[in-house]
């Protein structure tokens, strides 16, 4: 016969089976925006409560804006790889030439729609630098922003009018575009913006619409450039976690985290992110702040032989760096321009 003893026995290993068996983690996600930007509100949160909601609350995902946990923005990517972080959220060009292979779609007037451009990021991430340029992450999400613009304090219709104005650049793709152009690149985070042009520190600076509205940029400046076509930069982000942690994860607990991120999850960022370009260009607008738009045929005529240098110089870097520059550049544009919306 089985006695009472025998019987609590079994179920006390039962009941610490079924605890273990029932996973449960908190994860710090650091980024270096506050909390009522656009990424950090409509991309970083929705991904976060998604996460929580589908694990059934056994994920619970503490959020640090504004660089909460320290640091600067160009050290999350070692923040997630060291594990002061467990997910990062950070713009790849702060760490310059680190993840060469993602300059791609940071070459000027490379990327004409944002949702293709980070749908092919995604892709071009997995068959390239997932075991390379990323092995020591676990990838979320890739992304670009909306179409780049020019905020700058003196009106911007030409090349030259560029010609000596400071303009904050974000990545070193970006400020090797200012160079070309004729403007002095000024590096710095995003959040530095509006005290540098409060200050005069920068004449103006290379932002998307979506950001401006979160910096105040509109109230600082009076003048806005935008282009018809292929914007002249783009910033490429990441959405990382620390590989040990994730791969500490239950398989369960995983599957929540691969559902939440991928293709999908990197598509709808892109789309979310350029999405909020309009309210903030509205600002501008109400304001009653000159927006000049140049045409295309501009474009071709002014600005593209001043910038088209640059691509030959990229691939010939890239080369030293043992990657084939050209072949990244036709394998985006092909993925760009096979990109279909869904349904």
């Amino acid at each position: 016969m089985i006695n009472r003893r025998t019987l609590l026995g079994a179920a006390l290993i039962g009941a610490m089976a079924s605890t273990a068996t029932a996973q449960e983690v908190t994860l710090r996600l650091h980024q270096f925006l506050p909390t009522q930007s656009v990424v950090p509100r409509d991309i970083l949160d929705v991904w976060a409560d998604n996460v929580e909601r589908d694990s059934a609350g056994r994920i619970k995902i503490d959020r640090f804006p504004s660089m909460q946990l320290g640091g600067t923005p160009p050290e999350l990517m070692d923040q997630a790889i060291d594990g002061v972080a467990d997910i990062i959220w950070t713009a790849v060009g702060y760490t310059p030439g680190r993840f060469p292979s993602t300059e791609v779609f940071e070459l000027p007037f490379m990327v004409t729609d944002t949702h293709a451009a980070s749908a092919a990021y995604w892709q071009l991430f997995e068959r390239h630098m997932k075991e390379t340029e990323f092995k020591d992450v676990h990838v979320l999400g890739t992304w670009v922003h909306g179409p780049g613009v020019f905020h700058t304090a003196d009106p911007v219709e030409v090349p030259s009018d560029l010609r000596g104005m400071k303009i904050r650049g974000a990545s070193r793709m970006i400020n090797t575009m200012l160079e070309s152009l004729g403007a002095t690149p000024v590096g710095m985070p995003v959040p530095a913006v509006p005290e540098a042009l409060s200050k005069g520190v920068i004449d103006g600076t290379t932002v998307p619409w979506e950001v401006t509205g979160a910096l105040k940029v509109a109230e600082l400046v009076e003048n806005h450039t935008e282009f018809e076509g292929a914007a002249p930069y783009t910033l490429a982000f990441i959405l990382a976690m620390n590989k040990g942690v994730y791969e500490g994860l239950s398989p369960d607990l995983q599957a929540v985290i691969d559902r939440n991120s991928g293709l999908e999850f990197s598509i709808f960022a892109g789309i979310t992110h350029a999405a909020a370009d309009a309210p903030s260009r509205q600002i501008a607008v109400d304001l009653g702040n000159s927006i000049v738009t140049i045409p295309a045929s501009d474009v071709a005529a002014d600005w593209l032989p001043l910038v088209a240098p640059i691509y030959a110089a990229w691939v010939a870097e890239m080369a030293e760096k043992g990657i084939d520059g050209q072949a990244l550049i036709d394998e985006a544009r092909a993925l760009m321009a096979a990109y279909k919306p869904a349904d």
